[in-house]
């Protein structure tokens, strides 16, 4: 067996890189030959022993968003970890598990009042996610609430909203149109507590609650069921999700890999099959990679080969690998600048513009320019317009369609 030196120098990242690597693995993974994977071949053990930055594990940690799974690891380690350091680390935890338990308790009280008023509504992200891929309400921090909903019911799920105490942050002109109109979201604060939440109305390019609904699942939150994504939709969602962030965070990559850790008989083929359909194929494929080479997480050997044969695919997902470990690496994490365009295949490019959907004009179109009916037909170059230019500037989960 190699000694700690040797294997740091194969590895070359520092021990508190490692380690918190180390600790983002859903389960033990057996590694073996395959060069792509750049997992530390160290125990959490060994790792510790050879920690000196605690400052930075922390941090980074704390950044990343993955002190609950860092606190989690070593509660259950043997080795001698300082004192002080674990009990910072519980009182992180604390905090963590009361605002997932005070989000939880939000989101059943909304969903119940949106279901009083008949307004259907998916929960996505966030404690959702906690307790179904995590198994663990407690193991997945959650910032806000997010809420896929009805385009047509947005105005009467704000008006609940307010009636809870919620103040619309999104900027809105003086007749009630959106100011940025590329926007699918509404953004709430409640400020005597600080609970935030979002509702959505799309979800990629032209992704909205009449996709998500019929194939919705139950999730149980406390002793409560909500509704929830089904298991190949919450893959494509995260992978839009990290994505849009350019994966800049570990605990991004850490939900493609305990997802497919939780669930080993996903429907590959049926997964591979809507992101086709929806235009996302490359950047499933750029998330899937990247979750296998940062945590070495198990994928099905044909699965992975059809990714990795999308050379643009492989591509990026060494270009968000290498720019998410040198932000480990550092105090200040950020992906380096690319093109987001990249994440559009040419073939995904086309099977969007040959969507009748897609391309027919919305509520958005008309909010760019307002025009008067004998015009209408005008909307259809307004549409071209705003799909070129974020052809361009692309954005994959916030959709502006």
């Amino acid at each position: 067996m190699r000694n700690l030196l040797e294997r740091r120098a194969i590895t070359r990242y520092m021990p508190e890189t490692e380690l918190l690597l180390s600790c983002a693995r859903p389960q033990p993974v057996c590694v073996g030959a395959d060069p792509g994977v750049l997992l530390p071949d160290l125990s959490i053990d060994e790792l510790l022993g050879s920690v000196r930055d605690w400052e930075l594990v922390i941090t980074q940690a704390r950044e990343h968003r993955v002190l609950p799974i860092l606190f989690s690891r070593l509660s259950k380690t043997d080795a001698a970890i300082p004192a002080d350091l674990m009990r910072r680390l519980q009182v992180e935890n604390q905090r963590n598990v009361f605002h997932n338990l005070r989000n939880a308790a939000e989101l059943i009280g909304v969903l119940s009042s949106f279901d009083a008023e008949m307004i259907p509504a998916m929960p996505f992200k966030g404690v959702v996610l906690g307790v179904t891929v995590y198994k663990d309400l407690a193991r997945r921090p959650s910032g806000d609430l997010d809420l896929l909903i009805h385009h047509r019911d947005l105005k009467k799920a704000a008006a609940i909203l307010m009636k809870r105490g919620y103040v619309l942050r999104t900027p809105l002109r003086a007749d009630g149109t959106q100011v940025l109109p590329d926007n699918c979201e509404y953004q709430f604060q409640r400020q005597a507590d600080g609970m935030e939440i979002e509702l959505r109305w799309r979800l990629g390019h032209d992704l909205g609650l009449e996709w998500a609904w019929p194939r919705r699942q139950r999730a149980m939150l406390s002793t409560v069921e909500v509704p929830n994504f089904d298991t190949e939709s919450t893959l494509l969602i995260l992978c839009m999700h990290g994505a849009e962030h350019e994966w800049s965070r570990l605990i991004w990559t850490c939900d493609i890999a305990q997802l497919l850790t939780s669930f080993p008989s996903l429907d590959w083929n049926r997964v591979i099959k809507e992101a086709k359909r929806v235009g996302f194929h490359r950047v499933l494929a750029a998330g899937v990679l990247l979750a296998r080479r940062v945590t070495g997480v198990a994928v099905p050997e044909d699965v992975l080969r059809s990714f990795e044969f999308d050379a643009s695919a492989s591509n990026l997902a060494g270009h968000f690998q290498e720019a998410l470990l040198d932000a480990l690496g550092s105090p200040s994490p950020g992906p380096k600048p690319m093109r987001n365009s990249q994440l559009l295949g040419f073939r995904d490019g086309l099977r969007l513009l040959r969507s009748p959907h897609f391309l027919r004009p919305n509520e958005r179109d008309r909010e760019v320019v307002h025009l008067p009916e004998s015009l209408h037909s005008l909307y259809y170059l307004v549409r071209a317009f705003r799909l070129i230019r974020r052809r361009f500037g692309f954005r994959p989960y916030e959709s502006g369609t």
